[in-house]
């Protein structure tokens, strides 16, 4: 009951302070995600909200109400993850049971959706929240015209479903399908070759894969994986036509809490376009810091 209330507080607080300042939003008009999400002569570096937000008190993961939390402070992409309840309804959880992540238990695909729709989220620090499970149909709702959302489809779930839905909600501009190999990228493209597609490339070997692969340069961005990579190769992925998300949750976010947000810095000098974190709001200090204003691609960025 202590936690119920200690939400309560901060979910008050927090909407409150959205009525003024929730308005840090990426809207793409029709078409435009090619461009936005492709190589400039000046950097124009982006940050991706792992699972939407983590380590957040009174925000746990996979929420539409940490999506919109994190969007009060930064400019951010936002990835989530995809499973799938016994009746068939795509829904945002990350882990296979209930267990950590909501006041249920169990296996997700041993619910019903009106079992799951029940339960209440948990956040990081293993606080209960007033927040629901959101439904996929629900989250594609609340996307359209505020962010970029890379959907991270758990192995269970039929991709053609995800894809079906992301049709019917007209959201292609603003999703990103994860893949993490060369043949589900392809399944992606050959089922909507509008799609941007995230796809593994760390090393030269997944590189020459991709090129063999059929699916242009303009559908892909280069999942490089969760260590730093050279500048050169940076770089040739640029010349391919193709942005580099590099994945800093782990690690590199754990050297940059440490040692200083320079780190964040010179992955960018490097030649990072995205980096994918558990930090987003000092990620976003930085990046924020190297985008040029009269950029082409700020007008995308709507405050």
């Amino acid at each position: 009951m202590k936690y119920l209330f200690i939400s309560l507080v901060i979910f008050f607080g927090q909407s409150l302070f959205a009525q003024d300042f929730k308005n840090h939003y990426i809207q793409i008009p029709p078409g435009g995600l090619y461009d936005f999400l492709s190589p400039t002569e000046k950097p124009f570096p982006l940050v991706s909200a792992h699972r939407g937000g983590k380590n957040i008190p009174g925000n746990p993961e996979n929420s539409i109400e940490t999506f919109d939390y994190t969007l009060f402070f930064n400019y951010a992409m936002i990835e989530f993850d995809i499973s799938m309840s016994k009746d068939g309804v795509l829904l945002l959880m990350h882990d296979r049971s209930l267990d950590r992540t909501t006041n249920g238990n169990g296996l997700v695909k041993e619910k019903t959706w009106k079992e799951i729709s029940t339960l209440f989220l948990v956040d990081d620090e293993e606080r209960l929240t007033i927040y629901r499970v959101p439904s996929l149909s629900r989250t594609l709702e609340w996307l359209k015209g505020k962010t970029i959302a890379s959907l991270d489809i758990k192995r269970e779930v039929p991709v053609e479903q995800v894809i079906k839905m992301v049709e019917q909600k007209h959201v292609e501009d603003y999703v990103i399908i994860i893949t993490y190999n060369v043949e589900d990228a392809q399944k992606v493209y050959a089922i909507n070759p509008k799609l941007m597609i995230s796809l593994g490339i760390r090393n030269e070997e997944e590189l020459e894969k991709w090129k063999a692969s059929g699916i242009p340069s303009k559908n892909i961005l280069a999942f490089t994986g969760t260590n730093r990579k050279t500048a050169d190769f940076y770089q040739k992925l640029h010349e391919e036509g193709i942005l580099c998300i590099q994945g800093t949750m782990g690690n590199i976010d754990g050297q940059a809490a440490a040692k200083g947000e320079h780190i964040y810095q010179q992955l960018i000098e490097m030649g990072v376009d995205i980096l994918a974190t558990d930090r987003p709001r000092e990620a976003e200090n930085v990046c924020k810091k190297v985008r040029d204003k009269d950029h082409p691609h700020s007008s995308y960025l709507k405050h």
